[in-house]
This record gives C-alpha cells, sequence and structure tokens, in this order.
C-alpha cells in the first residue's frame, strides 16, 4: 500500500467518529436549548418527568437538560467526551426505562440512538480531530 493511501485508510475512523459527534452534539444542543433559555419550558419538562413518576421532576429536568446541552457542546468539540458520553450513557438509559419502556418503537427511537451514539463515544473516544 502506497503511504499517502495507508495515511487516508488510517484517518478514515477518525473522520467517523466526527461524523458521529457532531450531529448527535448538535441534537443534544438543539433539543434543549430550549429548556435552557425558557423557564417556562423547563417547568413544562419539569410537569413531563413528574407526570411519568420521576421524583423531584424539576431537579430532574434542571439536571438532564443542562446535563445534555453541555454534553452536546463537548461532543462537537471533542472535549471530554469520554465523560460527556458515560453522563448521556447515564442519561438515556434513565430516559428510556422511565419514559420510553413502553412506548412504540418510532417513538423511543430517537432515545435509543442517542444511547448507542452515547455508548459508541464513550468506548471510542473523540479521535484525532478533537480539542483534547
Amino acid at each position: 500500500m502506497k503511504p499517502s493511501a495507508r495515511l487516508l485508510s488510517q484517518s478514515y475512523p477518525d473522520i467517523a467518529i466526527l461524523f458521529i459527534r457532531i450531529p448527535v452534539g448538535f441534537h443534544l444542543i438543539y433539543g434543549t436549548q430550549d429548556n435552557v433559555f425558557s423557564w417556562s419550558r423547563m417547568l413544562e419538562f419539569s410537569d413531563f418527568l413528574q407526570h411519568h413518576g420521576f421524583p423531584f421532576p424539576t431537579l430532574c429536568a434542571i439536571t438532564s437538560v443542562y446535563a445534555q446541552f453541555i454534553s452536546g457542546a463537548a461532543y462537537i468539540l471533542g472535549f471530554k467526551t469520554r465523560l460527556a458520553a458515560a453522563v448521556m450513557t447515564f442519561n438515556f438509559i434513565v430516559a428510556i426505562i422511565g419514559v420510553h419502556l413502553g412506548d412504540s418503537y418510532t417513538s423511543a427511537f430517537p432515545a435509543i440512538m442517542m444511547l448507542c451514539s452515547s455508548v459508541f463515544l464513550l468506548l471510542n473516544g473523540p479521535g484525532r480531530y478533537s480539542i483534547n
């Protein structure tokens, strides 16, 4: 194999990780920014969690929203990616069990994909193209 081809093939895994980190991070930020910047939206999420039987729903809402928002930024930047992925893995396990367990596959799919993406990043790290 030519040296240039070897270099390119060795960079593919890092590019693949980047192509997971950026859209997943964007989705985490996009999905929570309304709660971060609007207290009334945060209270709606708190009511949603209360409806699903979560204890201390306002605390759970704030914790989950800020964890997702900050982890989304960490994913995009490739900063503390494994720590962010561990937090998101826990967050989405709780979300799937606490909210989506009786849902259809279609309804649960976004949470399942966030869980799978987070486990992937937990196991693989941020790749070469990160600020770590």
